[in-house]
């Protein structure tokens, strides 16, 4: 799948944790296998005090996870397959938090907890799913999911639920296609809702607008180098301050994203000479 298409990603963190002292609290997991390509996006609870453990911890875990299964080959289905790594993942975390301290409770509470949005390209069938908020996109056609009370679903709430976590959150499909159908595949945390609002308003310091979601899947450099996406979200994210020496004063211009913003975008590789413009 690796030689049919790519994929990028890139994080940044929010204005508001950077102005709070707080770490960026997103993560995201990639991998591309000839079975299969998986990009995943976690974002870490905002009231956990280390928070970034668990996405970083988290999004491995379920790229891991899925890489274990579609590596065996064939097409498992979706759900069946969801659920089967929903448990695998949750055990591993009822572990991790027993190792980690005697308080259970605690523990999951400052470390592990964090929502995930994904995406998976097989050799037969494409899905995005999602726990908790977030934000994707398939094909141009962008979903932005909101939490009730900004108070999303967390698989670690599951730690001290049954042995099979049956009361813990659950992967949810959002879409699934063919995988010939696939053009791009984007998965974000809810960070990047701004972007979504913010395409008509200029990039700090510049006169270039935001422009829409698709120049993250439109965009060759993104692809090109490792890091061009997250410059991307660093250019979007950039405080510029200016010294107005007649008035002797200083204005300040923030960046575009107040939350910590991740975007993992998987894309069909392009056909020599072809071109794409975001509109």
């Amino acid at each position: 799948m690796q030689d049919a298409f790519e994929v990028a990603a890139g994080s940044v963190a929010g204005r508001d944790h950077v102005h709070a002292g707080r770490n960026n609290q997103d993560a995201f997991c990639l991998w591309s296998g000839p079975e299969a390509v998986v990009a995943v996006v976690a974002d870490g609870c905002g009231s956990g005090r280390w928070s970034e453990v668990g996405a970083q911890v988290g999004s491995r875990l379920v790229v891991q996870g899925l890489r274990r299964r579609l590596d065996r080959g064939g097409q498992p289905e979706p759900d069946s397959l969801l659920e089967d790594l929903r448990r695998d993942v949750l055990r591993e975390l009822t572990t991790l938090a027993g190792a980690l301290g005697e308080r259970r409770s605690a523990t999951v509470a400052d470390l592990l907890l964090f929502t995930l949005v994904g995406a998976v390209v097989g050799p037969e069938e494409a899905f995005v799913f999602t726990l908790g908020d977030g934000v994707f996109a398939v094909n141009g056609d962008v979903h932005v999911l909101e939490a009730p009370d900004n108070a999303p679903a967390y698989l670690g709430y599951g730690v001290d639920g049954s042995p099979t976590g049956a009361d813990a959150p659950r992967f949810l499909v959002r879409r699934r296609l063919p995988t010939a159908a696939v053009e791009s595949l984007l998965v974000a945390t809810d960070g990047a809702a701004d972007l979504v609002t913010a395409r008509d308003r200029r990039l700090p310091g510049r006169t270039e607008s935001v422009g829409p979601l698709a120049r993250f899947w439109e965009d060759d450099l993104h692809f090109a180098n490792p890091a061009g996406l997250g410059r991307r979200l660093q250019v979007l994210n950039r405080t510029l301050q200016r010294v107005d020496w007649a008035s002797r004063s200083v204005a300040r211009e923030p960046g575009l994203l107040s939350d910590d913003t991740t975007v993992a975008v998987i894309r069909r590789r392009r056909r020599a000479g072809q071109v794409e413009r975001a509109s």
